[in-house]
């Protein structure tokens, strides 16, 4: 029986599930990281959603040969000591696109209207009718993205709903793309900067998009526009940012922060940004629809990984570097393929993949095997010479 903790909040249906596969099942959702490396015991499986593991938590985890990030973004886990540890990391990818894209247009909406502005006077006794009547309206303007992926694409179709003209840029992003989803495309992140009313970031948290969008973004951007980031909060340079609401009138519609609390009920210590801002606290993804599709997606997840030992969504497997394919085609016979990776550990080959087929009937199989260096002639004619060996062929 498998052991999972769950240390955040997972829909009971999910859970339910998974004590269907046979799994046993911890559920503490009041977990902090400093408090990980000693509940993770003899656990199996991970599943976290916004509490961090780190590598003293993947150094405490004997046991542990999977963490499922329960949402896309996997910066809160500690990749590097996961991969070296030998342990998959897997996501959920595409399960929030919606609740995201629905709340970026929320924030663009509420920039250009002031709606959180005009709740908090109204609910303080004041009619400021005349001042929040003083709107520029959404319709025509530009609005940039950043990052034209599934949530990209998907405020890209929304916003299109309100008359609203689109450009975008990403690094993967071509002029071709641009034409099939009928959006304005742009060669540079300045270039968008320059031309946008508004501007939406939607860009994965990795060493390369740290503080992506800098001074010099914000310098670009026309004056008075808005700005939006239901992305990650490392991916801007805050103090930039400040300093564009301050001398370039920028409106910021925030959802997500720099160094933002480590847990959902705390205290956010940046009280004089938070004031300049229309904010969230990081609930971009946090619909009931999403949280559903979340849980079924760590389900699937832990159910291919019991099949087939490797998760649906792994996020930290190594590229295929190697283009060595040896192919041995062979009789279905015990000792066959122990042969020959003898004969390739001999000769200091190492295997880095290895599949092995079988033909119906149960006669023969076909094994593929990617290596590192290409076996001399020597090993070549070793292998082929071997008992139950019907062909060996580099690819």
């Amino acid at each position: 029986m498998i052991k999972i903790l769950i240390a955040d909040k997972l829909s009971p249906v999910a859970v339910d599930k998974l004590k269907k596969l046979g799994a046993e099942i911890e559920v503490n959702p009041d977990l902090k990281a400093d408090d990980l490396p000693g509940a993770v015991g003899g656990a199996e499986v991970l599943v976290v959603r916004s509490t961090k593991v780190t590598a003293q938590t993947i150094d405490a985890a004997k046991d542990l040969s999977l963490i499922i990030r329960a949402g896309a973004g996997v910066n809160t886990i500690d990749l590097k000591s996961a991969s070296t540890h030998g342990i998959h990391v897997a996501n959920c990818p595409g399960m929030n696109t919606a609740a995201v894209a629905e709340l970026a247009l929320g924030l663009i909406i509420a920039c250009y209207r002031r709606i959180p502005n005009a709740t908090a006077d109204l609910r303080d006794g004041k009619w400021k009718k005349k001042e929040y009547g003083k709107a520029a309206g959404l319709k025509g303007r530009t609005l940039g993205i950043v990052g034209v992926g599934s949530i990209g694409k998907a405020l890209a179709r929304a916003a299109q709903g309100l008359d609203i003209h689109v450009i975008g840029w990403s690094r993967s992003f071509t002029p071709e793309l641009a034409e099939e989803l009928n959006i304005g495309f742009c060669k540079t992140p300045l270039e968008l900067a320059e031309k946008s009313d508004i501007v939406s970031v939607h860009l994965a948290a990795t060493p390369e998009t740290k503080h992506f969008i800098n001074a010099e973004f914000f310098d670009k951007m026309k004056d008075g526009a808005s700005f939006v980031n239901t992305s990650r909060g490392e991916v801007v340079d805050s103090s930039a940012l400040e300093k564009a609401i301050d001398e370039k009138g920028i409106k910021a519609g925030l959802d997500v922060y720099e160094n933002e609390p480590a847990s959902g009920d705390n205290t956010f210590a940046d009280t004089g940004f938070a004031s300049k801002i229309m904010g969230t606290p990081h609930i971009g993804a946090s619909t009931e629809q999403a949280s559903n599709a979340i849980a079924q997606g760590v389900v699937d997840n832990v159910t291919q990984y019991l099949n087939t030992g490797k998760p649906l969504f792994a996020v930290n497997l190594r590229g295929k570097r190697s283009h060595i394919n040896l192919v041995v085609r062979h009789y279905n016979r015990v000792g066959v393929l122990a042969g020959v990776l003898d004969i390739l550990k001999n000769v200091g080959i190492n295997v880095e993949e290895m599949e092995n087929t079988i033909f119906e009937g149960g006669e023969a199989a076909s094994c593929n095997l990617l290596l590192d260096k290409t076996p001399d002639e020597s090993s070549m004619k070793r292998l082929s010479g071997m008992d139950n060996i019907i062909q060996v062929m580099l690819k």
